[in-house]
């Protein structure tokens, strides 16, 4: 079943910037760090819509890699040098949070540096928390059964979706 469509994820993208830039009005400067691929499409769109919005803020894109079926396999790294993230506003986006799981994982690297700030935007929120992680920014919440299944397709620019299977 179809969740979002095309148009309504540009839609969620945008509103979800302008709260962002809301919140986060007068940083000097932002990092946005996306987790592995669709996050970082995620992270990318959230990014073009910001420069819009906020043109004199220095945004910085990255992204986190993680193996999200076993995160203590690999290492967890940040595609920029850690000592960057020093007294900066962080943005970690993904496109679903479902238990947390990743996000609590993907906030690991962080944990060696002092940020301003870090918040947390997704996509879809799905309300399965077994972890301390607090959503700030969310596309779209929804309550599912845990065997349900979200997927987000964030590839084709002219067909943005996202279903519950």
């Amino acid at each position: 079943m179809q969740i979002l469509d095309h148009n309504q994820v540009i839609q969620k993208v945008k509103r979800l910037a302008y709260q962002v830039a809301e919140e986060n009005f007068g940083a000097a400067s932002i990092v946005i760090l996306g987790i592995n691929n669709n996050g970082l499409r995620f992270a990318r769109m959230v990014e073009q819509e910001l420069r819009l919005i906020l043109p004199n803020t220095e945004l910085i894109l990255s992204h986190i890699s993680l193996n999200p079926a076993n995160p203590l396999q690999d290492a967890i790294s940040v595609g920029i040098p850690t000592e960057q993230l020093n007294n900066k506003n962080i943005l970690v986006v993904d496109d679903v949070a479902n238990t947390g799981r990743t996000l609590y994982f993907a906030l690991q690297p962080l944990m060696q540096v002092v940020p301003a700030k870090v918040e947390v935007a997704v996509l879809v929120n799905r309300e399965h928390k077994s972890f301390p992680i607090k959503v700030d920014y969310q596309g779209l919440s929804l309550a599912t059964t845990l065997k349900e299944n979200i997927e987000v397709n964030l590839l084709d620019n002219q067909d943005y979706k996202a279903h519950l299977n």
